[in-house]
């Protein structure tokens, strides 16, 4: 599984990079603190697979990295192919401070 750290993620964001961003964390969640990109929480990933553009990069988050590999290898078992990658980590140490 393809991962992503947050350094090169913050590199992504500050050169522009194309890609989306997939919160996977459940609606409340999002409202409390969220880092922006389109909310599917987990338990409906494989319903709202079309909204996923998997002609760009995808990076996928949540508040630890967990639920955020589980969506990927979802996706990947529904046959679902794209350049997928997991924020290291998650934003825990983000949502810690807020």
């Amino acid at each position: 599984m393809n991962q992503i750290s947050w350094e090169e993620f913050e590199n992504w964001r500050n050169n522009h990079q194309t890609y989306h961003l997939v919160d996977v964390r459940e609606p409340e969640e999002h409202q409390a603190f969220n880092i922006g990109g389109s909310l599917i929480p987990l338990g409906e990933i494989i319903r709202h697979k079309e909204e996923i553009p998997t002609h760009l990069p995808v990076v996928f988050y949540c508040r630890k990295g967990i639920r955020s590999q589980i969506a990927i290898q979802r996706l990947e078992a529904a046959g679902v192919n794209g350049l997928f990658f997991n924020l290291t980590g998650g934003i825990y140490h983000l949502s810690k401070s807020s």
